[in-house]
């Protein structure tokens, strides 16, 4: 008994030790938001980094001019408009927004090259920019609205439905996090409108109807022109909004370190913080942002002089293992609190097995990396060395293959079973003479008497 209890405060002990000593990954804390919905993309990793309730259902405001500038742009680049075109601003247009919302003034019949509207409808965010623009791509504001819709779907957006190209309030005007995310990624490929929406100002001529036009950007992110205290260094971008009913909304864009990230922070509220109201969509997206550069860095796994292990080889006597390693140089973004070494390792040798002969450079498989059930990388692995083959064992080898084919059993079962039969047949079956075989004696024929008289 003594013994016994002995060895169980042993084994006890041994357990407990191991508990302590086992590696943690002590996870990221998370952000302190106001925002109602949220999304991190680390567009250059294309990786989402954060999200909270970004397919849930919220009114976007003025962050539907995205889709209205990239419907434009690809009208452009269709060569249906150009972007120097002459575009007269209907009565419809001017006249059907709000006198409370924003605007740049334009009047009724005055004409402006299409390239400027843009810039009034994504700097100023003007709203009936955006309805003149919808008539000059689609005739109509309705026939508009149902391209919007109809190219949403193409984009993959599941939560989002438009009823008008602005963004002013309607119960049936909504999108998410994830939607705007996937509309802004598509619209960030025209290089007009990532510089428009960088930029901080811009001067409009003067038309037929106004003298010029000086604009200056929604974004506090990148401008303190409207209101001070929320510049952030990095931010490049790209679209404000903000309804009663949707709160404070903001896509922002910015470039650290080779890293574009995209944040987008829906029905932010205007919150008193040490007696200075502050607009938390641009609170909230400086700390996301700061939050994403902060706490993932890229990390280089692996060269491709790192060998990486070896693997089994057949058919050769020189060796019965190869060493492989990455077909190229493996660097990905990781959290902060995740190492390398950290990664769960799968390697997948094709057929199980190498099977000589191997040249050097040969493929011969693949290592996939992950953390936390997440896939970072899938990486081709490459043999180290050259195998030579042994040609006995190679051709016993390739024997072996031909005997175990479905079809070659069939055929030498068929021909052993005919084979067979043909022995059977040859010793049992076949028929018997029914004379014996005459025998020669000394006078000629057996037993042969001559004939009776």
């Amino acid at each position: 008994m003594k013994i016994r209890r002995i060895l169980s405060v042993f084994l006890l002990s041994v357990l407990l030790a191991a508990l302590f000593l086992t590696p943690c990954a002590y996870a990221i804390d998370e952000p302190t938001l106001d925002a109602r919905n949220a999304l991190l993309i680390d567009v250059t990793a294309d990786r989402v980094l954060y999200g909270y309730k970004e397919k849930e259902k919220a009114y976007p405001a003025s962050i539907t001019k995205v889709m209205t500038a990239l419907l434009v742009l690809e009208a452009v680049d269709r060569g249906e408009l150009s972007l120097s075109q002459p575009i007269t601003a209907s009565n419809v247009a001017v006249t059907s927004i709000t006198a409370d919302s924003s605007t740049v003034g334009i009047k009724a019949d005055e004409v402006m090259p299409l390239e400027e509207l843009l810039y009034c409808l994504l700097i100023e965010s003007a709203n009936e920019a955006a309805n003149v623009l919808a008539e000059a791509v689609a005739g109509t504001i309705p026939d508009f609205v149902d391209k919007m819709n109809q190219r949403a779907k193409e984009l993959g957006c599941e939560g989002t439905h438009f009823v008008n190209p602005n963004g002013l309030h309607d119960p049936n005007h909504y999108s998410t996090a994830w939607d705007i995310y996937l509309i802004a990624r598509e619209a960030m490929k025209h290089e007009l409108f990532t510089t428009i929406c960088s930029s901080k100002s811009h001067n409009v001529p003067a038309t037929n109807k106004s003298k010029g036009r000086e604009l200056h950007s929604t974004n506090a992110l990148i401008s303190n022109w409207r209101m001070l205290g929320y510049l952030y260094n990095y931010a490049d971008g790209l679209k404000t909004g903000s309804t009663p009913e949707a709160g404070r909304c903001l896509l922002a864009s910015a470039v650290k370190d080779g890293r574009r990230l995209i944040s987008i922070v829906l029905g932010c509220p205007v919150k008193n913080i040490n007696g200075q109201n502050k607009i938390m969509s641009f609170v909230d997206s400086a700390a996301l942002l700061d939050w994403g550069y902060n706490n993932f860095s890229v990390k280089t796994i692996f060269t491709t002089e790192d060998l990486i292990q070896e693997v089994p080889v057949a058919l050769s006597k020189e060796t019965n293992g190869v060493l492989v390693h990455a077909a190229e140089d493996v660097s990905f973004l990781l959290p902060n609190d995740v190492t390398p070494d950290m990664l769960v390792r799968k390697v997948t040798v094709y057929g199980d097995t190498a099977y000589a002969p191997i040249e050097a450079g040969q493929e011969l498989g693949e290592m996939t990396l992950s953390y936390d059930g997440y896939t970072y990388a899938t990486v081709k692995l490459l043999a180290a060395d050259s195998v030579s083959v042994n040609r006995f064992l190679q051709g016993k080898y390739i024997l072996g293959q031909f005997f175990s084919k479905t079809i070659v059993k069939i055929i030498t079962i068929v021909v052993i079973l005919l084979a067979l039969f043909l022995v059977v047949w040859f010793k049992m079956l076949r028929p018997r003479k029914r004379y014996s075989s005459r025998r020669k004696n000394g006078s000629g024929f057996r037993n042969y008497r001559g004939r009776r008289r």
